[in-house]
């Protein structure tokens, strides 16, 4: 007789099935009768585990901090900050086309059985304190905002601010890609996002030409690091084990750094 799977096993596999039936159908798969049957569970298991679905979709947004926080930490600082920002807003945009369905629901896009992801003002102190997952992925931007300030990149100002100015602007980037609006493929790359964050560099006290150069080194980093991925199986950006071998955290990439040397 197999032994009883501890009770954080089963909301693991819970939370791991639920991501799956997201990126395989969108948040009208996630369902309570679908979600035990892909575990093999009954259906109140969910409510024993998480009270609702409501806790479930707030468990399921956690991962995807963690998941988000895992692939930012992959990229290693250098000694150029702002070609740092370049690289985490590549990270950030390819982490999310990876999982679009689990980041929708991660920062409350979409609402899965009509359940909206709990999220926190992570400008605040009080939010920060509330949410420390999501604390952790927008630490690894506001981090090396306070290293271009330290550096003279940027003027002096409030790290957080400055921080959440960048993340807007990825993050609209990064939403309005996923909904089609940039055309095919990945050219909004080159042709938005890049000159997007050229724009905002300039705009917190960095230079044209000091920013130019930083886009173009984490660019030739991004490029090198695709093409190592190519000769080394797993080994890329937001590569590694699943969720089924790692649990709900999965999938945390290897480290890369735009000292290295797009697409």
């Amino acid at each position: 007789m197999s032994p009883k799977p501890r009770a954080t096993e089963v909301k693991d596999r819970l939370v791991d099935a639920a991501i799956r039936l997201l990126d395989d159908g969108g948040p009208e798969a996630l369902q309570a009768r679908k979600l035990a049957a892909e575990v093999g569970v009954s259906t109140m298991a969910v409510y024993t585990h998480f009270g609702g679905m409501a806790a479930l979709v707030d468990e399921v947004a956690r991962v995807g901090f963690l998941r988000l926080s895992a692939w930012l930490g992959a990229v290693t600082a250098t000694d150029d900050p702002v070609a740092d920002i370049f690289s985490l807003a590549r990270t950030y945009r390819q982490a999310v086309a990876e999982q679009p369905q689990l980041f929708a629901v991660t920062f409350g896009q979409s609402a899965p059985g009509g359940k909206r992801a709990t999220l926190s003002d992570l400008t605040t102190e009080e939010g920060r304190e509330a949410a420390q997952e999501g604390l952790e992925a927008f630490e690894h931007i506001v981090r090396a905002t306070e290293r271009a300030i330290e550096a003279g990149r940027f003027r002096p100002a409030d790290k957080y601010q400055a921080a959440a100015q960048l993340w807007s602007a990825l993050h609209g980037f990064v939403t309005l890609e996923a909904s089609g609006h940039f055309g095919p493929g990945e050219q909004g790359i080159d042709h938005i996002l890049i000159p997007l964050g050229v724009t905002l560099a300039v705009g917190l006290g960095d230079t044209v030409d000091q920013a130019g150069r930083s886009s173009e080194a984490a660019k030739a980093a991004w490029r090198a690091r695709i093409g190592n991925a190519g000769q080394g199986g797993n080994d890329q950006p937001g590569g590694g084990q699943d969720a089924g071998e790692r649990g709900a955290g999965a999938r945390r990439p290897r480290k890369w750094q735009a000292g290295d040397g797009d697409r």
